[in-house]
């Protein structure tokens, strides 16, 4: 007897911008990623302000999901998935974001997408707005700095859930709001980028622009779960946390103080805005210690109480550690660093693996909040080389997968109220932290690689079949 619930939502999750492509095609407009060049693991991603010849674009082609969608969704289909999570391109929907009209064009592309996942049987899970930011806000307002984007937001989640409120039940507001609490989510998340061209480990950084713009974007959530609650009561409405769990390094006092004070800021601050409908107390002390005033309108508080969410997902990679203590080993991580674990390997990127630490962190926001939960992105990042057949034997794949899941099993013995799990890049795509077709998290491979050659072709890997076990038997079979 599996101890997962029988209408337990497996899947996967991809983001329009890092796997659709055709970012010029059918009246789309440039969306921050498309102004993104490619970088590497040791070399950063650029920001440009206009599209130069001489630099490659990855979101451009991407793996062209936009033209391969019936074969992807067959694959994900033969995997036996009950949910698919991906995103609307705001670009395909509104070009600059600012229009009064959709773009029917956009609107049908994705008409398209959701009833050939109806027809398998899948049910999507959209996030309205993963990093797909149109960069005409970018130019004009300085992405979510102005609070003229609530109104933009408002207006394309008019469009689309009145286009697709048959079609689907589950939406998530934001991809990994609490990105704005860190310097990368200048470009990732707010789009406070105006007239920046340059590495993206050069972005400057203003803390009181990037908690207002958290702000604005708290405010459209809000008013996005609020509007769908009034007038789509068939609809479920989710925030999404990037969780980047993290342990005092050892047990002197001020590293367990440091570690509850990162802890607060990064993974806690967001959510509870979203999930509790007001700013938790902790965060007056560190705005006035660091010198931020949050601009709010009279009506803000109302509008904040009366959008909360009614589910929780987030993502989860890895964990980190804190410290107070000098001459600490760095390793990296999703979006942040930290300092080393040594009970913990690493993947080829840096990023330690702690499965346990899944267990911990469902159980600590279950505690918390006590709302139904999604593991909407987990996955490993690794160079997946052929060998000799021709296969891809990625075993180091399912090892990883397979540990996770063994773990949040645990948690739901645990009590927790866990409803699915989508695994991320469950179809190779492009980084989104290093631009990369490289680090490959899929299923299924697909033949293009970073100097943007390859014909596009889909390949199962030994996961793909693995995966079907682990679905078909409601995961009890992880052999």
């Amino acid at each position: 007897m599996s101890v997962f619930r029988d209408d337990f939502l497996w899947g996967g999750a991809c983001a329009a911008n890092q796997f659709e492509g055709a970012w010029d095609v059918d009246g789309k407009g440039p969306s921050v990623p498309d102004m993104c060049t490619n970088g590497s693991h040791t070399s950063p991603k650029w920001v440009t302000t206009g599209i130069r010849p001489d630099r490659l674009y990855p979101s451009h082609e991407a793996i062209d999901f936009y033209h391969h969608y019936e074969e992807d969704i067959a694959l994900f289909a033969e995997m036996g998935f009950k949910t698919f999570r991906t995103s609307i391109n705001w670009t395909r929907i509104f070009p600059n974001g600012w229009e009064t009209e959709p773009n029917e064009n956009g609107l049908e592309f994705y008409d398209r997408v959701f009833d050939c996942c109806k027809k398998h049987g899948i049910e999507p899970l959209v996030t309205i707005s993963h990093y797909e930011l149109p960069y005409a806000l970018v130019e004009k307002y300085n992405g979510w700095a102005s609070r003229e984007l609530i109104e933009f937001y408002m207006n394309y989640c008019k469009a689309i859930f009145e286009r697709y409120k048959d079609k689907v039940k589950y939406w998530l507001t934001f991809n990994e709001i609490n990105c704005g609490t860190m310097p990368m989510g200048a470009i990732l998340e707010t789009g406070t980028i105006k007239g920046f061209e340059g590495s993206t480990a050069d972005v400057p950084d203003n803390k009181q622009e990037r908690f207002q713009a958290l702000h604005h974007q708290f405010v459209a959530s809000a008013m996005a779960v609020k509007y769908a609650h009034d007038n789509y009561p068939q609809f479920k409405m989710g925030n999404m946390i990037c969780f980047i769990t993290s342990y005092p390094l050892t047990c002197d006092p001020a590293d367990v103080i440091a570690n509850q004070q990162k802890m607060q800021i990064t993974n806690w601050f967001c959510s509870d805005v979203q999930v509790r409908g007001e700013y938790p107390s902790y965060m007056k002390r560190w705005f006035a210690e660091n010198g931020i005033t949050i601009l709010q309108q009279p009506e803000d508080a109302d509008i904040l109480k009366e959008g909360t969410v009614d589910f929780y997902t987030f993502s989860y990679y890895m964990s980190n550690c804190i410290t107070t203590h000098k001459d600490i080993e760095d390793v990296g991580g999703n979006i942040v660093a930290g300092k080393k674990n040594p009970y913990l390997k690493a993947s080829d990127w840096g990023w330690q693996i702690d499965p346990i630490g899944l267990r911990y962190t469902l159980n600590e926001i279950y505690d918390r909040y006590h709302l139904p939960m999604m593991v909407v992105e987990n996955g490993l990042g690794a160079y997946d080389v052929k060998s000799e057949d021709g296969k891809i034997h990625d075993s180091y794949r399912i090892d990883y997968l397979h540990q996770h899941i063994e773990q949040m099993a645990e948690a739901v013995k645990d009590g927790v109220d866990l409803m699915g799990y989508t695994p991320w890049g469950c179809i190779d795509l492009v980084s989104a932290s290093t631009g990369e077709m490289a680090k490959r998290y899929g299923f299924i491979y697909v033949n293009k690689f970073d100097d943007g050659t390859g014909d596009l072709s889909r390949e199962k890997k030994d996961s793909f079949y693995w995966y079907k076990k682990v679905i078909a038997s409601n995961g009890e079979k992880l052999e």
